[in-house]
């Protein structure tokens, strides 16, 4: 039997499809066909480079005929409009991270599918890589007993990174709490039982140059009795990765002259309109772009990761890393390794592929894509207000498909 292939469509060609590019072109079961980006140097470069169409909008590209699934990829509070018009089409959806910046929004993409009968799958987000599904797994045997607490930990550079003006302001989804919270509230929720019952943050705001959350510190309750404490930094001193090996978020051996990399390439930018210009010549089809490394380019890979993660069993403490899950037992500390893969996140389009070819129900859907941005605006609220916040939109891991 022949591989059926998906025809996908992309809206929005900036930093999150580079990061997609290697997994789209690597995965056998993926055809780039059509995109539709602002950015006319980015839409003639993806013409040239796959033989596909470009489209003048998302609502075109949405209608066009060939495609099987619409990659939304737009900024954050464009994804409602856009997946309402790829299911309008009848198309299926691989929605990035964080799913919407309201729940109403949520709630309208999942009404959009379900009248539509397409699936969707929010993704991606490091809940997908493998060091992650295996320690759900072994979480799930019960060997070790159940979970009683989860620490999360990243310091990163992110709020240094260029920046267009609206990944700077949180009302249109902007600051760490949308963009990179959605990554660890994702973790835990996976590892943790997946209902979150009650939310205490605080938040750091602390560059009037960068005014948005650069900064959080979250404890979350589960309806089992865990509880998960999630730290983030993207101010850009300390490094994360060296809690990894040294190992980047992507998987990647790290050089360490390029510490203060994002930093030095910011500092000498005097407006907001050069700085999204900068961006937009590093993206993808830009004067400058920086592309994101296949796995054939270097040998020297391992799996993506999202910084410090540490869940406590009864029996034993699981950390997940690059290389595999580590376990912390009473009578030794044995690791898991996990084979590494040629294919960049291929998590994601198998989850896609199941849910499309299979018809088997994604784990990351809407609902579930849903209940981990009710916990990232909790966070947001609960710093606000100073006060924990109650949670009613969540969804268990026992009703998610298995790993």
């Amino acid at each position: 039997m022949s591989l059926r292939r998906l025809n996908v469509g992309v809206a929005g060609l900036g930093r999150a499809f580079t990061l997609m590019v290697p997994t789209f072109v690597a995965d056998p079961r993926i055809r780039l066909v059509a995109a539709a980006d602002p950015r006319q140097e980015a839409t003639a470069r993806f013409a040239a480079e796959f033989g596909a169409r470009a489209h003048d909008s998302v609502e075109s590209l949405c209608a066009d005929p060939a495609i099987d699934v619409v990659y939304v990829a737009t900024p954050h509070g464009l994804h409602a409009a856009h997946v309402a018009a790829a299911a309008a089409q009848g198309k299926h959806v691989l929605v990035e991270k964080p799913m919407a910046v309201t729940l109403a929004e949520c709630r309208a993409m999942n009404d959009a599918v379900d009248r539509a009968g397409v699936r969707m799958v929010v993704g991606h987000s490091h809940g997908f890589d493998a060091p992650i599904a295996r320690t759900r797994e072994i979480i799930a045997s019960g060997v070790y007993g159940a979970v009683k607490m989860i620490h999360a930990q990243y310091y990163t550079d992110f709020l240094y990174r260029l920046r267009r003006p609206e990944e700077l302001d949180t009302e249109q989804g902007g600051g760490v709490v949308f963009s990179q919270a959605a990554h660890q509230v994702d973790i835990v929720r996976l590892l943790g039982g997946g209902e979150v019952t009650r939310v205490r943050a605080l938040t750091g705001n602390w560059d009037p140059a960068r005014p948005t959350e650069g900064a959080y510190a979250a404890l979350l309750t589960f309806a089992g009795g865990a509880f998960a404490s999630l730290v983030y930094s993207g101010y850009g001193r300390f490094d994360g990765d060296s809690l990894c090996g040294g190992i980047s978020e992507l998987g990647m051996r790290k050089d360490p002259r390029d510490y203060g990399a994002s930093r030095k390439r910011l500092a000498p930018i005097r407006s907001s309109a050069a700085e999204a210009a900068a961006k937009a010549a590093r993206n993808y089809g830009g004067a400058a772009e920086v592309a994101a490394p296949g796995r054939a380019q270097t040998d020297d890979v391992m799996h993506q990761h999202f910084g410090l993660v540490v869940v406590s069993c009864e029996r034993a403490d699981l950390r997940p890393l690059p290389e595999g899950v580590l376990i912390c037992r009473d009578d030794a500390q044995v690791m898991e390794t996990l084979p590494m893969t040629q294919i960049p996140r291929k998590e994601v389009i198998d989850e896609l592929y199941a849910a499309v070819v299979d018809g088997v129900p994604p784990l990351h859907d809407g609902r579930w894509g849903m209940a981990t941005l009710e916990v990232c605006l909790a966070m947001l609220a609960s710093a606000r207000e100073q006060r924990d916040v109650a949670l009613h939109a969540q969804v268990a891991v026992s009703d998610r498909p298995s790993a």
